[in-house]
Formats: C-alpha cells, structure tokens, sequence
C-alpha cells in the first residue's frame, strides 16, 4: 500500500522552494507570537491556550493541511502529469495511501512541532497545554490531510474549497453556530485535547466517543472515496 517512488516525488512536490517557503510562514509566525505574549504577559495558562486554541489549531493546522493535502495530488490532475504515474504498474488506491501518508508527514511537521515549541514558550507546558495542543495537531493533521487530498482529486479548485472549509465553515461558521462545530474537524481534534490538559484549559463541543468515530470515519471514507476517483480515471487508450 505504499510506494517509495511516489512518495519522493510527493515529498519533492510539496517541499519544493516555493510551497516549502509558504509552509514555514505559519510556524515561524506561531513561535514569534508564543515569544512575544511570554514577553509581555508571563506564563499563564489561560493566555497559551487561547493562543494555541486560537491560532495553532483554528488557523495553522487547516491551512497547512489544505496546502499539504491538496498539493500532494491536485497540481499533478491540473497539469495532466499524473498521467505518467498512472501508466506506471502501482495500483491506484496505492498511490492514494502513499500521497496521504507524504501529506500527513508533512502537515505533522509543519504544525505539530511548532505547536509543541510555542507551547513550552508560553508557559512550559503547565496543566499540560502544550502536549494536549500538540495531540490536537497530530490527530487533526490526519483527518485534514485525508479530507483535502479528496478535494485535490476531485476538484480543479480544491484550494479553494480547502480554504472556504477551514476559514468560513470552522473559524466563521463554526463560532457563531453551535450546531455546525459538530462537522468540524477541530473540535474533534479539541475533544482529544481535552482529555489530556488540565481541567477546564480545553474545552470542546464534541464528546470524545463521537470525535473519535467521526476522526477515523472521516480519515478512511476520505481516503476509499480518493482511491476510487483516482481509479476512475482513464489514460488514453484504456478501455
């Protein structure tokens, strides 16, 4: 189910000068604001998990996950390329799992990580926000990377939809309508979180028992419905 081939040129893709360049923003952003509110309020766990809350998990991690998911596969649809790597003898659905597994690695990397290091700027990981915020971004990059890698194959305008999810349905949406925070692969990822800062630090409005079935359903439907798309198309002279 995975292909090393596919998943260096995914690798090479995603990481080239430019997106890798677009990818460090986020981050390097994330840790100068951790510094800047140490600096001038202190350690202080309610002001890190705002920002953690606020801005690593609201705002980072679906946009990482949206430029990771979808330019594992959607550039290579809009620019026909993908047609040489289907021709190759790897099975469809293989080369799905191998680009999820690249857009996942990816989107850990670049959201995970600096989630983790501004955390113990903040407020050296006190009632544990920093490792409950940093279980957020892992178990949200998997679920982002799953649902807009189907966007990148099933739409020339995936970034597009990406970003409407992540910025009006999530972060708009998802603020001033409390039934819509339900399908919202945040609050899953908070419920998570929750579990694991200090009490009253995380709050989410999802149960854990039901953010988890809707993470791994969400993960896995993503990912058939991807493999099955990505069956569906032809190279010329297949029948």
């Amino acid at each position: 189910m995975y292909d090393p081939t596919v998943a260096r040129l995914t690798y090479r893709a995603l990481l080239g000068r430019r997106r890798a360049a677009i990818l460090f923003v986020l981050p390097v952003l994330l840790v100068a604001i951790a510094v800047a509110v140490r600096a001038f309020a202190g350690a202080d766990d309610d002001v890190a998990s705002g920002v953690l809350g606020g801005f690593a998990i609201a705002t980072m991690v679906p946009l990482i996950g949206v430029i990771a998911g979808t330019g594992a596969i959607g550039p290579e649809i809009d620019d026909g390329s993908i047609v040489y790597l289907l021709a190759k003898p790897v099975k469809r659905p293989t080369i799905i799992f191998t680009k999820l597994i690249v857009a996942i690695g990816v989107t850990m990397l670049f959201s995970a990580v600096p989630t983790l290091v501004a955390g113990f700027v903040l407020n050296g990981n006190g009632g544990q926000i920093a490792v409950a915020y940093t279980i957020a971004a892992l178990v949200a990059s998997i679920a982002y990377s799953a649902l807009f890698l189907l966007l990148g194959t099933v739409s020339r305008h995936a970034v597009v939809f990406g970003l409407v999810y992540a910025l009006v349905w999530e972060a708009l949406f998802g603020s001033l309508v409390p039934g819509a925070r339900t399908l919202s692969v945040q609050q899953w990822s908070l419920s998570v979180a929750e579990k694991v800062a200090g009490e009253g630090l995380v709050t989410s409005d999802v149960g854990l028992p039901l953010a988890t079935v809707l993470l791994v359903g969400v993960t896995v439907v993503a990912t058939w419905y991807a493999g099955q798309k990505l069956r569906a198309l032809k190279l010329a002279g297949e029948e």
